[in-house]
Parts: C-alpha cells; structure tokens; sequence
C-alpha cells in the first residue's frame, strides 16, 4: 500500500529486486569518466522494465550513443540536489511536477527552449500533439524544464460484479458528463455491506492514493482549483468555501457516513488488497494500480471518472505526470536533447502506451491501437483516453515540500474527524500564505 505522495514513482524497496544487469547504482554511474549518457530515474521493478525498453529502441536507432541508467534510492530529490552540487549531475533527469521548480529555481535543469529553438521541426511536432495542461506543467518562470513522459492523474477502478450484485447502475463514462457528490454517495452506501454483528464485510469505497491528496481532489471537483495562478501564486484555497466542502465530503466518508475505512482502521488493511479481494466496490487509484488489478484472479472491473459537488461542471483529475529534463551543466547536452526527443516523442511514447503501464501524453499515442491493446479489458477507455485533458494540476512552486509539510500536520485531524474541513481556513492557510510570501 502505497502512504506517501510519490512512492510509487520513487521508492524502490530494495535495489535486490531489480535483476536487470543494465541498471546501475548512483554512486558507481556518476563515478565513471567514460563519455555515456547518464539517465537518472526512480521506479518499481515494472516501472523500470518498461522504462529499459524506451533505452534499448533509442539504442537501436542511435547506436553512437551509450546510455547509462541510473536507478534511484529511495530520496530521488536529496541525491539529485547532493550529486548535482557535487558537479556529478546525470545528463538526463526524471522530473517530478511538485518537485522540479526548486531545481529549476536553482539553475540545476537546462531550459529546453533553447534547444527547441535550433530544432524546429521537432518543435512545431511537439507542440501540435501535446495535451497544453501537461505540457504547461512543466513550464516554469517562462521556461521549458521538461517534457511530460506520462500521465498518472486519479480515477475510480469499480468492481462490476459487485455493482450488478446490489442493483447498482453502472457509473458515468464521461468526464464531462459525471456523477454527483449525492449519487456516488448512494451508490458507496448501497455497496456496503456488514454482517449481522455490524462489522463491514464489503466497504463501497476505498482510497489507494494519499488521503490529504485526495481529499484536495474532491474540493478540486466541487469547483475550485487549488491555487489561481498555478505556478508561483502567493495564495492557495484551502480556505476557499467550496474547497472546504468538498475536503468534508471526502472526509465525511469514512467519519459520517461509514462506506470507507477511517484514517485509523486503514493502519491495519490495505486498500489494494480490499478491491483486488472482492471486499471493496470502488478504489481512487491512479493508472499505476491499473496491472495490479488486470493481474488479480476473478477481478472484473472497470474505470469510471470521479464524482464532483454542486459547484463543478465536469469532473477533474489531478495531472500527476513526470518528465524528462536534461541537467544545465551536462557535457552531453546534444546526445541528451536526442534521448529526451525520442522518449517524449511519437515513438517513445508510442512504446509507452504499449506497456500497459502508463498513460502517454501525445494526443496519437493516447488514441493508438496500441495503447487500446494494452487495456483490451477497460470498456470505459473514454475515461483513460480523455483523463490528461481533463485534468488539473496542483501549485507549481519552489516552496512545494514546505507546503506539503504543513498539510500533512492539518490535514490529519480532519481527515479523522476530530476536526471540520472549515478548520483549513485558519492556521493552515496563514502558515502556507507566508511560506509562499518568502520561499
């Protein structure tokens, strides 16, 4: 189960599971004086096999150019910082949307404008297949620090035996066409069951992702975004009033209405394994849950988009994507621009949406045979295939670990219910307003 903002994408527990001989440890890769081009990323075992494959075909078409992968430990951004400082920075770097500002910030990433400025062609490509909202995602203080590679924003997985078990209808298939707060809550109070001492046997919900996270997501769907501006604002919304109700829906949950396990039984269970068991109806997972639950035996699902309040239009996921940078300082800026243009590009990501691991970020790969393929068991694929562009990112801003620090300490009490969601308005928002004042 998966408890902090990034593990899935940046913990690997333990290096041992990992018996790809291509993968090399930090410390030796950045050690070596040969003339290879160095790849710094962090991944699961799946994670990592998928992204060898994106190595080994630009290795084929580029059979001058060496690369060296490099696998992260399990703290990516203080071995990139400690390493980078060290004048040890690999040429290539995967970038984290929270996270790459702080480097970028500190003049650690190479501005990709400057390279996109001597290959127009590739530029005008790029420009014309990209989701704006992912590609945006990346663009900080007027510059282009990466390139999106994947997209792993939330959604609902939902058990269909279950649904049809209680005579529950089918959810909506549409982002722009979603549920309400009112009818996801009837459907997760109808798909809950309990035995006759009054112990849940069946909950209606789950969550597998960071409940702080999560909960922001339900106030992002009640209509308001996190933050306006996105990048560099001076103020976030947790005060913001329909924000706040809709943290409360998400909260209330667990504490009110009990479909889902609270804060404090979820330290005894996981999550995955209560949907992947047949013992939970719906799961708020990402597309790195989407193999787990292809590969778990009798599992008959389907994805579905998330519910929004009565101030929301369309339903919205958050964008959660990494990217690709190329370090400033590199001595092999031309090799990396190659690597980065094939990973980003029409063919990289058509080998990714292949994999079945993630969700491309290229309008053609999204839409390929290749990528339906991939997920021949999702009938909603509407819901993967139009999840980028319906998405919305949280505050782009140097200050981000801060931040997340002081929700992590706020949002806790209302997540168990000790606490209102109104309670965010007073102390949190203060605090965060003047970390964002003086980063």
């Amino acid at each position: 189960m998966i408890d902090k903002p990034f593990g899935r994408r940046t913990l690997l527990r333990g290096a041992g599971v990992l018996a790809a001989t291509s993968l090399t440890s930090w410390q030796s890769g950045c050690a070596s004086d040969d003339d290879a081009l160095t790849f710094f990323f962090a991944a699961n075992p799946e994670e990592a096999d998928a992204r060898l494959r994106i190595v080994d075909a630009f290795q084929r078409r580029h059979p001058d150019i060496k690369v060296r992968t490099l696998l992260s430990g399990p703290d990516p951004m203080q071995q990139m910082s400690t390493f980078c400082a060290g004048g040890k920075c690999p040429d290539v770097l995967m970038a984290w949307e929270f996270s790459y500002a702080g480097l970028a910030d500190r003049g650690v990433l190479l501005d990709l404008n400057t390279m996109l400025a001597h290959d127009r062609a590739f530029a005008d490509e790029l420009k014309a297949d990209s989701i704006d909202v992912l590609y945006d995602t990346f663009t900080f203080n007027g510059g282009q620090y990466a390139f999106p590679e994947q997209w792993s924003g939330n959604f609902l997985f939902y058990n269909k035996q279950l649904f049809a078990a209680a005579g529950v209808p089918a959810p909506p298939t549409q982002w722009d066409r979603p549920w309400s707060f009112a009818e996801f809550l009837a459907a997760a109070s109808a798909l809950t069951k309990r035995d006759r001492s009054g112990r849940v046997t069946q909950w209606g919900f789950v969550d597998t992702w960071v409940a702080a996270y999560s909960a922001g997501l339900f106030g992002m769907n009640n209509g308001v975004a996190w933050s306006d501006p996105r990048m560099n604002p001076s103020h976030l919304n947790f005060g913001n009033e329909a924000f706040t109700e809709g943290v409360q829906f998400y909260a209330d949950l667990a504490n009110k209405h009990n479909v889902a396990p609270t804060a404090s039984a979820q330290q005894s269970m996981s999550t995955m394994d209560l949907f992947t068991s047949g013992k939970a109806a719906m799961a708020l997972g990402g597309h790195w849950r989407y193999q787990t639950f292809d590969r778990a035996r009798g599992l008959d699902f389907d994805v579905t988009v998330l519910p929004t309040g009565p101030r929301a239009r369309a339903a919205r996921s958050n964008i959660g994507t990494t990217g690709l940078a190329i370090a400033a300082d590199s001595r092999r800026k031309h090799p990396a621009w190659e690597f980065v243009k094939f990973a980003a590009g029409p063919v990289g990501q058509g080998l990714i949406g292949e994999t079945g691991l993630f969700v491309p970020v290229l309008k053609p790969a999204i839409n390929s045979t290749g990528f339906a393929q991939a997920h021949r068991r999702v009938g909603n694929l509407a819901v993967l295939t139009g999840g980028p562009a319906h998405s919305e990112g949280l505050p782009i801003t140097p200050a981000w670990e801060k931040i997340n620090a002081l929700m992590d300490r706020n949002f806790g009490p209302v997540l168990r219910g000790t606490r209102p969601a109104t309670s965010l308005a007073g102390a949190l928002t203060q605090e965060v307003d003047e970390v964002l004042r003086t980063p």
